[in-house]
């Protein structure tokens, strides 16, 4: 038992001895000015504003064509740059300025058609894929979509 005890002791005792160092004195004066640096860079960045998130096409009859733009400004302080834009359908295609930068304080457009398919309450969200803090965006359109005027007809069957 005793063996232990001056074991445990004498590593206990090498240990302090051994961490004699300061931390403070193992800092490289020039690696921190580089973080400091990098961190400064990295708080330059685009912000995309829209002037609006969602678009309605209210009633709309089935397969007539829609088209809406979401007008959008870089608000940050370095330039904008979307990478991609993607709908959750086929039936929605937005059409941008792809990997066009675009400086602080100026605008761009993105155009969204949508081809009117669905039935009754649709809604589609767009995707925007950007170099922002956040790193994507969410649009949304939608519409009532009713059935054609001769589907309606031909739904009920011949008139007798």
């Amino acid at each position: 038992m005793k063996k232990v005890l001056l074991s445990l002791s004498l590593v206990a005792a090498l240990t302090m001895v051994s961490c004699k160092e300061k931390a403070s004195e193992k800092i490289d004066s020039s690696k921190v000015e580089m973080a400091a640096e990098r961190d400064a860079v990295s708080k330059n960045l685009p912000v995309m504003a829209f002037d609006k998130s969602e678009h309605d096409f209210g009633v709309i009859e089935q397969g007539t064509p829609q088209e809406t733009v979401f007008t959008f400004t870089n608000t940050g302080n370095a330039p904008l740059i979307i990478t991609n834009a993607t709908s959750s359908c086929g039936c929605t295609v937005p059409e941008y300025p792809k990997n066009t930068p675009i400086e602080p304080g100026q605008s761009g457009e993105m155009l969204v058609r949508f081809n009117g398919s669905g039935q009754n309450q649709v809604t589609k969200t767009i995707t925007v894929s950007a170099n922002t803090s956040k790193g994507s965006e969410m649009l949304r359109i939608k519409a009532f979509v009713t059935p054609k005027s001769g589907a309606a007809a031909n739904a009920l069957g011949p008139v007798k």
